[in-house]
């Protein structure tokens, strides 16, 4: 039995999730393809004051609206019956219940939630002792994969696009994911 480290935002929900929210209040038109960098201030034009406050207040919901990644629920729930699922997520504290009600509503099983309030989740990641990780942002996957040396899945959105080092490994979407796990845990030997 391994223990995956789960990112939700991006990872388990669509990087989709935040682009009808962001339209509606700021009037914008945007695709996933125009999100060329994490750091959304820098690809809208918007001061980061302007879309800090928007989004604080606007985080509760598009959280408890976010849709699932195609393919998400049918892998984790494959993985739940044989592997530890440790969600990790840079979410704030507060919003835990939330969390965990979003996860109940999908009917989607998880060993634990641990929303720490940043994107530095190598700490936590070592803490829980992961065995591998699952992420969408860039630097948090290669300082992941370095700091722990663990292979870290980065899950391939336009924002993501720099290279990466041999343990981290791009996959497309949640069925590619799987099959790089299965191979990985069967050379492994687990």
């Amino acid at each position: 039995m391994k223990r995956f480290g789960i990112d939700i935002d991006g990872t388990v929900t669509s990087p989709e999730s935040l682009l009808p929210h962001i339209n509606d209040y700021f009037k914008l038109n945007l695709t996933l393809t125009d999100i060329t960098q994490y750091e959304l201030t820098e690809v809208l034009d918007i001061s980061p004051q302007t879309f800090g406050a928007w989004f604080k207040e606007a985080e509760p919901h598009i959280y408890k609206e976010s849709p699932l990644a195609s393919g998400a629920k049918k892998i984790l729930d494959d993985w739940k019956e044989h592997h530890e699922l440790y969600f990790i997520s840079a979410r704030p504290s507060e919003l835990l219940q939330l969390t965990k009600e979003w996860f109940d509503m999908r009917d989607l099983m998880y060993h634990h939630i641990e929303l720490i309030g940043s994107h530095n989740k190598i700490s936590t990641a070592k803490k829980y002792e992961v065995d591998i990780f699952f992420e969408d942002k860039h630097d948090n996957a290669v300082m992941i994969n370095e700091e722990l040396n663990i292979p870290v899945v980065l899950f391939n959105t336009p924002y993501n696009q720099s290279a990466i080092p041999e343990g981290v490994i791009r996959v497309n979407d949640w069925n590619e994911a799987s099959r790089w796990v299965q191979n990985w845990l069967h050379s492994d030997g687990s």
